[in-house]
């Protein structure tokens, strides 16, 4: 940390350049002796990262950013206030506390919060920003958070773990073991710890992987925000073997789109020619993995046991996209083509053999409009596209 970043002149600085381009910042140099000019242009970056994702931290004053791949990884304020309410208890120890995001939201919850953090500058760097945020039950602690654990006589209500991509690893992970902390070679001394652990993945792991490789998994949670998935949570408590819920959420502005099943539950989809409205599942359900679950609650057809897109008769609240179906044609160019007069249309492609990009070649479609297209694949197994209007939320 370079405490010379907090002096009122260099923060004065931080926040009057924060629309500036960067580049010519840069050239120009620094006007602070002790302060470099990389060191404002990471502060910069990292504040304007933050506007949205952490305004808790952008609206505080005396804020001191880490590098600005921190505040990428970090959990937004909506993810940490979500995963907050998952859990209760008196005391709760976050064993890679990150900038620390999470743990804030936990204080909320839990008397007594302990954040571990393994990376020396940034621990110190939570630890100030907790002070200037006025949060007086987080304890802070430089090192490893899993030897932490086996030097302590202490034991928590809960266990938060946010494990990260081993450097020694290449490319993407899909595996637990994958990642550091190890949680699946450490489950049972965790377990001697505490009776409920809090784990979160990153979207891209197989949900279906993590179970086998875990113990006592109690609840999935799969967050997605304006439809992209930001995190898969697994609730573990110790010792249980019941079903697992599965609760997925779909947040978007002040609204919610909730969908919950059980994963164990084995059910069967009927299936159906398109008829009159379309649904499209939203990004937390499709990660779930709940496509026959979702047809057989909300009793839709499925169009094929791949395609993952679902129709009725009759209009319904679905968590997702709407439409009213207006035309389906076999996949034919020149068909499709006058289907949409305009030359414009937005494609998806659900369970067919070609891209949105080689369609728009072939058609020469470009994007926008209202017009909505779906190619996929029916119960036949035949090629279609259906032409479709959105319906509102």
């Amino acid at each position: 940390m370079n405490l010379n970043i907090l002096q009122e002149k260099a923060q004065v600085f931080i926040a009057d350049n924060l629309k500036t381009d960067l580049t010519k910042l840069i050239l120009k140099g620094s006007s602070f002796d002790a302060v470099s000019v990389q060191e404002l242009a990471n502060q910069i970056v990292a504040k304007q990262k933050s506007e949205h994702k952490l305004p808790t931290w952008f609206c505080a004053e005396n804020i001191y950013y880490p590098a600005k791949i921190s505040i990428e990884q970090t959990s937004s304020e909506i993810t940490a206030n979500y995963k907050s309410k998952l859990v209760s208890g008196k005391t709760i120890i976050d064993i890679t506390g990150g900038f620390g995001v999470d743990c804030l939201y936990f204080s909320k919850q839990f008397s007594k919060v302990m954040h571990c953090e393994i990376n020396a500058d940034l621990s110190s760097i939570v630890k100030h920003n907790y002070q200037q945020l006025n949060i007086e039950n987080i304890d802070t602690f430089t090192g490893d958070g899993i030897d932490f654990l086996k030097n302590t006589n202490q034991t928590f209500d809960c266990i938060y773990i946010d494990p990260s991509r081993r450097n020694d690893v290449k490319g993407k992970v899909f595996l637990l073991k994958d990642c550091l902390p190890n949680v699946p070679e450490h489950i049972d001394f965790l377990f001697s710890k505490t009776n409920q652990i809090l784990l979160k993945n990153s979207p891209i792991l197989d949900i279906s992987s993590a179970i086998s490789e875990l113990k006592f998994v109690k609840e999935i949670h799969v967050i997605a925000i304006k439809n992209e998935v930001k995190e898969v949570l697994f609730l573990l408590e110790k010792n249980y073997e019941n079903s697992i819920q599965v609760k997925t959420i779909n947040l978007i502005g002040k609204n919610a789109q909730k969908f919950e099943f059980d994963f164990n539950e084995e059910v069967a989809s009927n299936y159906a020619a398109p008829l009159t409205y379309l649904y499209e599942p939203n990004a937390a359900i499709l990660k779930s993995g709940g496509f026959h679950q979702i047809a057989s609650q909300l009793h839709l057809f499925k169009l094929h046991q791949h395609s993952h897109l679902y129709t009725s008769e009759n209009l319904i609240d679905f968590p997702g996209r709407s439409f009213k179906i207006l035309e389906i044609v076999n996949y034919d160019k020149k068909k499709i083509k006058k289907l949409i007069p305009e030359k414009k249309a937005n494609i998806t492609t659900r369970n067919f053999p070609k891209t949105v990009a080689q369609i728009r070649k072939e058609t020469h479609l470009t994007d926008g409009g209202n017009s909505y297209l779906f190619f996929t694949t029916d119960a036949q197994n035949k090629l279609i596209c259906i032409l479709c209007s959105k319906i509102d939320a």
